[in-house]
């Protein structure tokens, strides 16, 4: 594996940086999928050793037939027991037949209990379909819920939760992506999305169809036990209004408040919104509204507060325009303003997501390859040092 120690020059005398450390836990066209896409990444404890060794669950959809985001899709796991530098073998943890299981949203919680919230629909259901009102409600987006009790080995049964977290009339549907959270009181909190059907009612000939983006708004799940029940946060979408809430994620900040984080499709400036919620997210204080200091393209993104320092992390492409450069932003002001911490490099890159691996170590999961976003996931340990 790279060292991350400095490597001498065998030519002179200088001393090189240390070589970053990176592994490939998924790539393109291997293992049975044609495409890996949509990471989520957990940190939890060994069950297996009498030692506090961290061990990573990367999860991600496996697609089998091809990069689309409709079809043949699993949920499938790889686990680490080092810290992120190595993998073991892939797991499928969600299947729905030869249909989709996708959007995985995991969470560990403080029993060490990991929970994978997920959605499911019918594998030729599109979500430009859904979207339009042509797909059948049983055939759309369903929600979903499975656990697991000795860190990823195995996996219950999952257990459908759609009529307490899905409103009638929302059409699409998506859970974060990334990891879910477990609030300090305890309340697990799911960032979704969903869309609403069109409300315009012109006679003309430019009638909407529900797939403008106006229609795209966003919700928060929420569970005060352990995931046995559930129900719905704060609802934020506004059809005539200046953001529309797409997918989310959310960090907890020191002083109990909950920041969330969008992507925007929406004309407003930039294409990042955020809000904050002092109530463990069952309502916002503001609507969202534009983040213009993360600059990047429409696309999305990951938090992660570090606790001690009080810095909270964004992870998500900087280019102004495509999919690349992956960066770590850095706030130490509760998300109000934003400066860069981290360039991984100046790659193509896309979905991703971030992990307190240690004390001394956040990991980002994310898209990657030489000449496509969606070549790879590929897992960095980047040093806490480097980012407060």
């Amino acid at each position: 594996m790279p060292s991350e120690e400095p490597v001498p020059d065998p030519v002179s005398d200088r001393v090189s940086e240390p070589v970053p450390d990176i592994s490939v836990p998924f790539r393109a066209g291997q293992e049975g999928y044609a495409s890996f896409r949509i990471p989520a990444v957990v940190a939890t404890t060994d069950p297996t050793t009498a030692d506090d060794r961290r061990l990573v669950l990367a999860f991600c959809e496996g697609r089998v037939s091809s990069r689309s985001d409709a079809g043949d899709i699993d949920i499938v796991l790889k686990r680490s027991l080092d810290g992120g530098r190595t993998w073991g073998p892939l797991q499928v943890v969600a299947r729905n037949g030869h249909d989709l299981a996708g959007n995985p949203a995991p969470v560990v919680l403080d029993t060490g209990r990991v929970l994978l919230v997920h959605v499911r629909n019918r594998a030729t259901a599109t979500e430009d379909a859904i979207r339009r009102g042509t797909v059948p409600a049983a055939d759309g987006r369903r929600v979903w819920v499975k656990h697991s009790d000795d860190a990823g080995l195995t996996w219950s049964e999952a257990r459908e939760i759609t009529d307490r977290v899905k409103r009638t009339g929302w059409r699409w549907y998506a859970t974060t992506p990334g990891h879910a959270l477990q609030l300090t009181t305890g309340r697990v909190v799911v960032p979704a999305n969903h869309s609403l059907p069109p409300t315009d009612t012109d006679t003309g000939t430019d009638t909407d169809t529900g797939t403008e983006g106006r229609y795209y708004g966003g919700h928060s799940l929420l569970s005060d036990d352990h995931g046995t029940t559930w129900r719905i946060g704060y609802v934020d979408d506004h059809p005539e209004g200046y953001v529309n809430a797409n997918e989310t994620t959310v960090a907890e900040l020191p002083d109990g408040r909950l920041y969330f984080n969008t992507r925007t499709d929406s004309p407003s400036p930039g294409t990042r919104a955020d809000a904050h919620s002092t109530d463990g997210g069952a309502t916002l204080v503001k609507p969202f509204r534009p983040q213009a200091g993360l600059a990047g393209p429409v696309v999305q993104g990951s938090l992660l507060h570090l606790g001690a320092p009080d810095v909270l992390l964004y992870s998500g492409p900087a280019a102004p325009a495509s999919r690349a450069l992956m960066t770590l932003r850095r706030s130490t002001d509760g998300g109000t303003t934003w400066a860069s911490a981290y360039t991984v490099d100046g790659l193509p890159a896309a979905y991703s997501d971030l992990v307190r691996v240690d004390e001394r170590t956040v990991g980002l999961l994310y898209e990657t390859g030489d000449f496509s976003a969606y070549e790879t996931l590929t897992f960095r340990r980047i040093p806490v040092a480097d980012l407060a």
